[in-house]
């Protein structure tokens, strides 16, 4: 039988907080400030893959992605801890949803703006892992990673081992972050070397990743029979049967899910119109300052 993890601490005062998110988002601060401070010495000696000599330019970041880099470390931790992981974890599949939602969509973003580009371009040294990184951060290799870790992830077996073994959630939490980021990169990359996509292609890219997750979602909340039993034998909590949860879970994934994609097309539009624009008056002020001949 699966067994869901020790019992929660769902309170109005209390707030659980597990030991190894604390250690890892420390860990990831921690590289993070070192990598800043260390910026200077190792901008120097950087080639981009141009052998073109990088210039010092800004060597740490700035208070803006500093920002954005730690606000999304603060809402893992309050994603992977407290009330929400309780519910995930203890009670309810679609609690579940919106913690995945949280560490996709919302979360990547952050950590990819919040870096700067020249403190990830010592990666890329070597050619070969340069090349590797060209195909993964494309647009389709992006597409075709994230979704497939989605969709195995949701596989009854798969979903329920996680449920059953806290190793493994921690694992399925961890590939689905490192995924997302994949999945966030033609769309927000601070690395011409691994440029974002173009406006029109990003355009599409929203569009297109809607469709996997919406039939993951079809998959989960159509389903005749309880997919992950292991929630059937949680305390029932807001009067929700665990049949109800499992359809209003899959519910989440797939309309809230598409929204926000829509609404990153929406954005991409306005800055693509706004980029032609800005080129449009460009080469207008050109065309009047141009000697009469």
């Amino acid at each position: 039988m699966l067994l869901l993890h020790p019992a929660a601490n769902l309170t109005a005062t209390g707030f659980t907080v597990h030991l190894s998110t604390v250690i890892g988002l420390i860990s990831l601060g921690g590289a993070y400030l070192w990598r800043a401070q260390r910026g200077p010495s190792l901008l120097d000696s950087v080639a981009n893959q141009t052998g073109q000599k990088i210039a010092p330019g800004i060597v740490t970041p700035t208070s803006g992605q500093r920002a954005a880099f730690f606000v999304g470390l603060a809402i893992i931790f309050l994603t992977l801890n407290g009330p929400l992981h309780d519910l995930s974890d203890f009670y309810l599949f679609s609690a579940h949803m919106i913690q995945h939602l949280v560490l996709t969509l919302i979360v990547p973003p952050l950590l990819i703006l919040g870096t700067p580009g020249w403190m990830l371009r010592p990666l890329l040294r070597n050619a070969s892992v340069f090349r590797v990184a060209k195909v993964m951060t494309s647009t389709a290799g992006c597409f075709l990673i994230f979704n497939g870790v989605l969709a195995v992830w949701h596989l009854p077996p798969l979903y329920n081992l996680a449920i059953a073994n806290h190793a493994i959630h921690i694992l399925q939490h961890l590939m689905f972050l490192a995924a997302s980021v994949f999945m966030w990169w033609p769309l927000t990359s601070q690395l011409p070397e691994l440029p974002r996509a173009s406006y029109p292609a990003q355009m599409m890219y929203c569009f297109l990743l809607t469709v996997p997750m919406g039939i993951i979602a079809i998959f989960v909340s159509m389903a005749e029979d309880l997919l992950y039993p292991a929630y059937a034998i949680a305390p029932r909590i807001w009067g929700m049967s665990p049949m109800q949860d499992q359809q209003y879970g899959g519910l989440i994934m797939w309309i809230p899910g598409a929204l926000f994609f829509y609404g990153v097309m929406s954005v991409v539009f306005f800055k693509w119109q706004q980029r032609d624009a800005d080129d449009a008056g460009s080469a207008q002020v050109g065309s009047v300052a141009a000697p009469v001949v």
